[in-house]
């Protein structure tokens, strides 16, 4: 899955030189693209785009899959949304494959994003502890999203309502939790056996 900074006729020809399989979303470079984007419904076409190195010149031809999409007041927006991908894979068949499975890489970056929140700041360079914190911040962020989805979302016709409930809220939320089990324990003294000076 590669992001819009890859889409040029170089690296596309390199992707196919060495048979790699690839998803990308397109630029939309050029009249016809930007015409194939503006109207019409979920489709395959066939594009291609003309390179120039060292005096030569060559031209690669690829599959781009045309997703279209309701808006439906998503970012207050409505009407179709077109997205185009340049994708050769065997797992896409469809344009909505395409769309589907380039999502999981959002999914990947905001697993990213979420970690930077809650994962343990050290200074070692033992590697099995640097896992064991991304590990950790991984399962806090799955618990989260359990309890978003189970508690705080409300059921109702169609699917659930998610209502806002932060990351970084569920992460002070532990915090405040954690620093009052410890204030607790420091509190209450542990049991401990009797001095030899007070039992003379």
């Amino acid at each position: 899955f590669l992001d819009r900074e890859f889409y040029d006729s170089k690296c596309l020809t390199l992707l196919q030189a060495h048979n790699h399989a690839y998803v990308m979303p397109i630029v939309r470079w050029g009249q016809t693209i930007k015409q194939e984007l503006s109207e019409g419904w979920s489709r395959v076409i066939q594009h291609d785009m003309t390179a120039k190195l060292d005096g030569h010149s060559w031209t690669v031809e690829f599959p781009v899959y045309i997703d279209c999409t309701y808006q439906n007041g998503r970012y207050d927006e409505h009407g179709v949304a077109r997205h185009g991908y340049a994708a050769d894979a065997p797992f896409i068949d469809s344009p909505r494959d395409a769309r589907y499975h380039y999502a999981k890489r959002f999914g990947i970056e905001a697993s990213y994003r979420l970690s930077e929140q809650s994962i343990a700041t050290t200074s070692t360079q033992n590697p099995v502890v640097r896992l064991l914190y991304v590990v950790v911040s991984l399962l806090l962020q799955n618990v989260w999203r359990y309890l978003h989805w189970e508690y705080v979302a409300t059921p109702r016709r169609g699917g659930r309502r998610l209502w806002k409930w932060s990351f970084k809220e569920f992460i002070n939320m532990i915090q405040r939790a954690a620093w009052t089990a410890l204030a607790t324990r420091r509190a209450v003294p542990a049991n401990r056996p009797p001095d030899d000076r007070f039992t003379r």
